[in-house]
């Protein structure tokens, strides 16, 4: 039987705005892949990332030009060689996940051999802002566990100060999304350490991170921006402690559950994070998560608007996907 492709674009509503250093959102804009075969239907979501040079126009064409491939029958093992990572070659391999699951008739999970799903408790993110303004978030969901707070200035003591006086008994992972000045950042890796920070992620920019491994880290510092796929992993070794896995980096859940094994044998720790998605684009995230270290998937939440149905959310907990929604 022939298989389908179908490209859409959909936008989401955020809640408020989502800002981070480089800028601030209102909307998310996905793209929704979904493949048609023998009566059975897999979808798989993604989100275009102008920090990585990707356009929801721009990944619509590239999932476009790979179509006589996709409709052609492509496995997950060739896509890893026909697309490269990205946005756009997540959108597909979910799909296909998707799509192997209702053909078989066996679950993703299943197929993993991951036999007891569990709830994750996953970060809720507060957005950069003065002081003040993040401390008021921070009181408002003082009582979630796990809070990611977004910084990235030269002058973020006084964020951190704050938001840890306002969330005294929550976990906080710091995001400098690569806005820390190199003059600035053993200072503030001083006060994440004295404000009992558990994690700092991608301080400085992407190919300008040397300074991390000549210095003291007194707390754990992961990489996002610095770390995409794979091979990206044994150049890191010095200067992270930790990765931030996001499957619109690895190019989808084929490659993230590769560089995951890769990444815990080299001995980092694992974060499993999203871009502001929906529930589609969280629900094979939230597989791969199941033993991760941390567990950054509160896209859902930011926004004012879901897809239904959408992952069971209570609290800071994410519940596994149902069939319904994806795998």
């Amino acid at each position: 039987m022939p298989r389908n492709l179908d490209i859409q674009m959909n936008s989401f509503p955020i809640a408020g705005t989502f800002t981070i250093s480089r800028g601030a959102k209102t909307s998310a804009e996905v793209i929704t892949c979904t493949l048609t075969e023998s009566g059975a239907k897999g979808w798989g979501e993604c989100v275009p990332y102008r920090r990585y040079g990707e356009t929801t126009e721009s990944v619509m064409a590239q999932i476009e030009a790979a179509r006589p491939l996709i409709e052609d029958g492509i496995s997950r093992a060739a896509l890893l060689h026909a697309m490269p990572p990205g946005a756009a070659r997540n959108a597909v391999d979910c799909a296909l996940w998707d799509l192997e699951a209702k053909l078989s008739g066996r679950s993703v999970a299943d197929r993993l051999d991951l036999r007891k799903l569990k709830s994750l408790t996953t970060a809720y993110t507060i957005s950069l802002g003065e002081p003040d303004v993040m401390a008021a978030q921070a009181r408002e969901h003082a009582q979630r566990p796990l809070l990611k707070v977004k910084v990235g200035t030269g002058d973020d003591e006084s964020r951190i100060l704050a938001v840890r006086a306002a969330a005294p008994d929550s976990a906080i992972i710091l995001d400098a999304n690569e806005g820390w000045p190199e003059d600035r950042l053993e200072h503030h890796l001083r006060i994440a350490a004295e404000a009992n920070i558990a994690l700092v992620e991608q301080p400085l920019p992407a190919g300008r991170d040397d300074m991390l491994a000549e210095i003291a880290r007194h707390v754990l510092v992961c990489a996002d921006e610095s770390v995409h796929h794979t091979g990206d992993l044994a150049s890191l070794a010095d200067r992270y402690d930790a990765i931030n896995i996001k499957l619109d980096k690895t190019g989808g859940l084929t490659e993230a559950l590769e560089m995951k094994e890769e990444a815990q044998r080299l001995g980092f720790s694992i974060m499993i994070g999203c871009m502001v998605g929906t529930s589609l684009a969280m629900a094979p995230a939230v597989l791969l998560a199941q033993d991760a270290d941390f567990v950054d998937l509160d896209g859902p939440l930011l926004l004012a608007r879901d897809r239904e149905p959408g992952l069971n959310y209570a609290g800071s907990l994410v519940f596994p996907p149902d069939a319904s929604l994806w795998g």
